[in-house]
């Protein structure tokens, strides 16, 4: 009987989870299926892009993983019994199903937070996913010239959000709303750079300015002052999806599932949570944020330690670590600041032209990764101990280190 391996969620961890799984294990041994609500894998990283009206490269996944011994299931996850090791999903004919597994990889990802602001929801656009960034692009494409656009949040999302829309329509009166100061994370010199491609696109900048309101044609701030806004773009912070925090599974106040150092969950060991899913813990001892840079090595992480528990190998030992933050800003300019193992900012950054291809590079890396998912790295398919076959990696004991 082969061990029967779902992943829930087919973004770059769980795409690079599902790939990565088919190299390492033997396809006499194992039944792999990747389950994911669309039929196309979507570039989050890129919807800023698709909001101002570009077009993204289509990305089918039944051709991504063809002929790597992955079985794609269309279906939406409406459940998880993490004690019966079933999930529950609906299929596109609207059909409730039940699969069964032996391991579970969970990386349903996040979606936007509005963070419970008022009129948010009702009013704000996000870019968090392809229906949101698709709805964006549809709302600026019916502004006229000299329209005001708000981008709220000043993280990276929100960066790349403003200075991607102040880029292609210079026509519009873009400003960014930030709780804390311009790139108040990075170096002097990241900042610096940041302030004057702001400038150079005419975005005005709203600092520690929190907003606590959202109406259709403006924003209220905590000062009580209203900035005029015929589109608000909400960039504020992620949610992870809600399945999690309705199972047995043992997750944190937000929902996210607690894991070791294999990504394993803390609670349920046949179970490992990848990416914005999980509560894994960084250099320092700090919870990783939510990102492209530390979910793919989760990711990688969980896939080699449930080969190595399956086939009786060594288990990964590998730190996740933080390299830099990659910034796109528009097409032309980009910021990567580079940072500690902690994801503090040192004083090197790279800017300009260079920054924006190296970020371009990144972007590309990543999705080749996903639509290659055995091809990058050696081929080592291993053969499953019959035992672990049989009782699936690890009885149902703490999996505590």
């Amino acid at each position: 009987m082969k061990h029967r391996i779902i992943v829930l969620g087919a973004g770059y961890t769980g795409a690079a989870a599902a790939g990565r799984l088919a190299r390492r294990l033997h396809r006499d041994d194992v039944a792999i299926t990747l389950v994911n609500a669309d039929p196309d894998f979507v570039e989050r990283v890129r919807l800023h892009q698709l909001a101002v009206g570009r077009e993204l490269r289509p990305r089918p996944l039944d051709a991504m993983f063809a002929g790597t011994g992955v079985e794609l299931r269309t279906a939406r996850v409406t459940g998880v019994d993490a004690d019966r090791r079933a999930v529950a999903v609906t299929d596109t004919t609207g059909d409730v199903r039940e699969l069964e597994y032996d391991t579970l990889v969970y990386a349903l990802g996040s979606g936007w937070n509005d963070q419970g602001v008022p009129g948010a929801a009702e009013h704000a656009c996000e870019i968090a996913g392809r229906p949101g960034a698709l709805r964006l692009r549809e709302r600026l494409a019916g502004l006229s010239a000299g329209q005001p656009v708000v981008v709220v949040g000043g993280g990276l999302t929100g960066l790349e959000a403003a200075t991607e829309i102040a880029e292609a329509r210079p026509d519009l009166a873009v400003s960014l709303a930030t709780e804390g100061g311009l790139g108040d994370r990075l170096s002097d010199k990241g900042r610096a750079h940041l302030r004057k491609v702001f400038d150079g696109l005419g975005i005005t900048v709203h600092e520690h300015t929190a907003v606590t309101a959202v109406e259709a044609d403006r924003v209220t701030t905590a000062d009580g002052e209203a900035v005029p806004a015929a589109v608000t773009v909400w960039t504020t912070g992620f949610a992870v999806h809600p399945v999690a925090r309705a199972t047995a599974l043992e997750t944190t106040a937000t929902g996210r599932i607690v894991v070791d150092t294999t990504m394993r969950s803390v609670s349920h060991p046949d179970v490992y949570a990848v990416g914005d899913a999980a509560m894994a813990t960084g250099p320092g001892g700090k919870p990783l944020r939510m990102s492209c840079a530390s979910g793919t090595p989760t990711a990688w992480q969980a896939a080699d330690a449930i080969a190595a528990r399956l086939t009786g190998g060594k288990l990964p030992k590998i730190p996740i670590r933080y390299f830099n933050q990659c910034i796109s800003l528009g097409r032309r300019e980009g910021l990567i600041q580079y940072v500690t193992a902690d994801d503090r900012a040192t004083g090197a950054a790279l800017t300009g032209r260079l920054a924006a291809v190296y970020k371009e590079l990144v972007c590309k890396g990543a999705a080749w990764g996903v639509a290659n998912p055995t091809l990058g790295l050696p081929v080592r398919r291993r053969r499953v101990a019959r035992e672990a076959a049989r009782t699936g990696p690890a009885l149902r004991t703490s999996a505590r280190p």
